[in-house]
C-alpha cells in the first residue's frame, strides 16, 4: 500500500472546514437518553452469543492543574484523596459489568485515559489492575494492547516500572510542544528532562510502544519554534506521533477562554507548522496513518494499514477490530455490538448511580442497517484511504452504485481537484486527499447538520 503523503496549500484551504473526527459513526450528537441501562444490559447479554473479545476503557478524570487548551471531560483538583472515592465507585462499577459479560471472553485492549491516569497512586494503581482481573479475564501474557496516558509531570521512573509490572505495554506521552513561552501560555509548565527521563524510563522497563502527543496552533508558535520540538522529539525516535491542531473552541471548552486569541498562530502559519511537520516526520522514516497520526513503518499500526487491518474507534487507531468495548468511569463512552452507550457526565450523578447498584450508562444508539452500512463505509475509508464497492455490496447485499446514489456525486468535486480517484470498482484517496479525509468521509454521513451548525465539529486541519 501506498503511504505517502502531499501537503496542497490551495486544496487544504479549499477543504478547510469544520466537520466530525469519525471516531464513531454516528458521532455523538445522535446519542439520546432513550438508551439506558436498561437497554445496556440486554444488549450486553445478546453479545455474549457471539464471544468477541472484550476492550476495557476507563476514564480517570482527575488532574493537578490545567491546561487552559483542554477539551476533554476533567476534574482539576489537589486533593488526592478525590481518587479514592472515586476509585470505590469504579470499583463497584467493574464488579457489575463484569457479570454481564462471560468470562471466557479475553480482555485482549485496556486503557486508560483522562484527566491524568497517574493521579492516583501507586498502591491504586496495583489495585485498579487487580480488582480488573478479578471481574474480567486479562491476558496471561503480554500480547494485549495495554495502553495508558501519562503525563511526564505526574509520572517518575518508578511509575513507569510499576506499570509495566501490572502489565501495561503501550504509553502515551502528552508533550504539546518543549517551548517554555508556549507552554507558560497554556498552563503546561513540562520541561524537557521530565518528558525525556519517561521516554528513558519506558525504553528500559521494556514497553513494545512509545507515543508522543504534539499539537499545533497553540499560541507564540511558528515553524521555527515548532521545528525545534519536533526535531527534539523525533531525536528520541518514538514508535508513534499523534500531531494535533489545536481547535479553540471557547464556546463549548471554558478553560480555553484563559487563552488569549491574539496571541494564536494565523490559520498561515498553522499550514506552514503542519507542513513542517510532515517533512521532517517523512525525512525521519515514519508514514502517515491518518487523522493526525504518524507510525515507523514497522509499527503494528503501520503494519496493519497495509494489511487492510487497522481499524478505529473512540480510544484512535487499533489493530483490534473484533473487540467488543466497555466502558467504565464518568463520560466514558463503550461500543457493544451495534451500539454505543455513554456514562453520566458528573461525579455525585455517577456516584448515586453506582450506589445504587446501577449500570451508569445515561444515553447512547443502537445503530439501524443504514447506520452499519455508513459505518462500515467510513471506517474503510478513514482506515485504508481506498473503498472496494464490490466488498462493501457482498457484505451488505446492496447495489453500491443504487445505495449511494445521493451520496457519490459529493465526491465528483473532490475527485475533478485530485484528492481521490473515483472508478467503477471503487474509491483511492490520493497522497493529496490524505489530510482531507475526514471531508471525504463526510460525504456519506446522513446526519451531517447544515454548514452553519458545524461549529460544534472542528476545523479538519
Amino acid at each position: 500500500m501506498d503511504q505517502s503523503l502531499v501537503f496542497d496549500f490551495s486544496l487544504i484551504n479549499k477543504y478547510d472546514y469544520a466537520g466530525p473526527r469519525y471516531t464513531s459513526y454516528p458521532t455523538a450528537p445522535q446519542f439520546h437518553e432513550n438508551f439506558g441501562e436498561t437497554e445496556y444490559r440486554k444488549i450486553a447479554a445478546e453479545s455474549n452469543q457471539e464471544g468477541s473479545p472484550l476492550s476495557l476503557y476507563f476514564h480517570i478524570p482527575f488532574c493537578d492543574t490545567i491546561c487552559f487548551y483542554c477539551a476533554c471531560n476533567k476534574v482539576a483538583t489537589k486533593d488526592r484523596s478525590m481518587g479514592t472515592d472515586y476509585l470505590a465507585r469504579v470499583y463497584k462499577e467493574i464488579a457489575m459489568q463484569g457479570e454481564l459479560f462471560d468470562s471466557s471472553r479475553k480482555m485482549v485492549q485496556l486503557h486508560w485515559g483522562g484527566g491524568t491516569p497517574t493521579f492516583i497512586s501507586h498502591e491504586q494503581m496495583r489495585e485498579l489492575m487487580r480488582v480488573t482481573g478479578e471481574h474480567f479475564t486479562l491476558a496471561d501474557d503480554d500480547t494485549g494492547e495495554y495502553s495508558i496516558e501519562i503525563d511526564p509531570r505526574e509520572a517518575t521512573a518508578e511509575t513507569i516500572k510499576l506499570l509495566r509490572d501490572v502489565g501495561f505495554n503501550r504509553l502515551s506521552l502528552g508533550v504539546q510542544d518543549l517551548d517554555d513561552k508556549v507552554q507558560k501560555a497554556v498552563n503546561r509548565i513540562q520541561s524537557e528532562a521530565e518528558t525525556m527521563a519517561v521516554i528513558e524510563a519506558a525504553r528500559n522497563s521494556g514497553y513494545r510502544s512509545v507515543s508522543i502527543d504534539l499539537i499545533y496552533g497553540l499560541p507564540f508558535q511558528t515553524a521555527e519554534s515548532f521545528t525545534r520540538t519536533l526535531d527534539r522529539i523525533i531525536e528520541v525516535g518514538p514508535d508513534r506521533l499523534s500531531v494535533f491542531n489545536y481547535a479553540h473552541l471557547p464556546q463549548i471548552f471554558k478553560p480555553q477562554r484563559r487563552i488569549n486569541e491574539d496571541e494564536l498562530p494565523p490559520a498561515g502559519v498553522k499550514l506552514e507548522i503542519l507542513q513542517m511537520t510532515i517533512e521532517h516526520l517523512s525525512a525521519a522514516g515514519y508514514v502517515y496513518i491518518g487523522m493526525d497520526h504518524f507510525a515507523r513503518p514497522d509499527d503494528e499500526l503501520a503494519i496493519a494499514q497495509r494489511d487492510g487491518t487497522l481499524y478505529r474507534n473512540f480510544q484512535g487507531y487499533s489493530t483490534h477490530a473484533e473487540c467488543d468495548l466497555v466502558a467504565m468511569g464518568i463520560t466514558s463512552i463503550g461500543m457493544i455490538g451495534s451500539t454505543y452507550s455513554q456514562n453520566l457526565r458528573g461525579l455525585d450523578e455517577y456516584y448515586q448511580c453506582i450506589d445504587s447498584g446501577q449500570v451508569a450508562v445515561f444515553r447512547g444508539l443502537e445503530l439501524n442497517r443504514d447506520d452499519m452500512v455508513r459505518q462500515d463505509v467510513i471506517t474503510r475509508l478513514i482506515c485504508h484511504f481506498q473503498l472496494d464497492y464490490a466488498a462493501i455490496a457482498d457484505a451488505w447485499n446492496i447495489d453500491f452504485g443504487s445505495y449511494f446514489s445521493a451520496d457519490l456525486p459529493k465526491l465528483q468535486g473532490m475527485a475533478e481537484d485530485g484528492l481521490l480517484s473515483l472508478d467503477e470498482q471503487g474509491i483511492k484517496v490520493l497522497p493529496r486527499g490524505r489530510l482531507l479525509i475526514r471531508n471525504i468521509c463526510m460525504a456519506f454521513d446522513q446526519y451531517l447538520p447544515p454548514a452553519a451548525q458545524q461549529k460544534i465539529f472542528s476545523k479538519v486541519i
